[in-house]
């Protein structure tokens, strides 16, 4: 299992167009990418409405855990993907 925090610095938090790519990207891999919020509130990276509905804004941290059998291949991956696009 690996992860990582990040701390959204978009200024609309998790919204709907890079929450669309994420699930996206999240979809041609095998490992399960889980997204936790603050409040301990959790949701599957490839579920657009999910991740949509953990609520996330502007300034608030995020765990994201990546846990399967590509998961060394992907991890860096979604990490580069948060850094460019929340």
């Amino acid at each position: 299992m690996k992860s990582f925090e990040y701390v959204i610095t978009d200024e609309v938090g998790i919204h709907a167009r890079p929450a669309g790519i994420l699930a996206k990207e999240a979809r041609n891999y095998a490992s399960k990418i889980t997204i936790t919020n603050e409040a301990g509130k959790s949701a599957e990276a490839k579920k657009l409405m999910a991740v949509m509905g953990l609520g996330v804004k502007c300034g608030q941290k995020v765990t994201v855990t990546i846990e399967g059998e590509d998961e060394e291949t992907v991890a860096p991956i979604i990490q580069k993907f948060f850094e460019d696009n929340f």
